[in-house]
């Protein structure tokens, strides 16, 4: 009985372990794709943040800006890797 149920166990291990499903070469170069562009993207808004002649009030609001874009594209980017993944 106890092999039995040892046995059992052990399948059931193995089921479940192999849920999840892996990421296709394209969806990895996409996701490094989108990395890439993430980041050429936030050091192109500092050097703009960085040049910024305006008044303290505009450079703060043109960095507000600048952060909350990239905080969209790294939800937009990181929900399609998260749905790649489960894919």
């Amino acid at each position: 009985m106890k092999y039995l149920l040892l046995i059992g166990l052990i399948t059931a291990s193995f089921v479940f372990s192999n849920v999840h499903a892996a990421e296709t070469v394209a969806e990895k170069t996409e996701a490094i794709k989108n990395d890439i562009k993430r980041d050429a993207h936030e050091s192109m808004h500092r050097v703009d943040e960085a040049a910024c002649t305006g008044t303290d009030t505009e450079c703060a609001k043109r960095k507000i800006e600048n952060r909350a874009e990239e905080a969209k594209e790294v939800i937009k980017d990181k929900s399609s890797e998260i749905k790649n993944k489960v894919d």
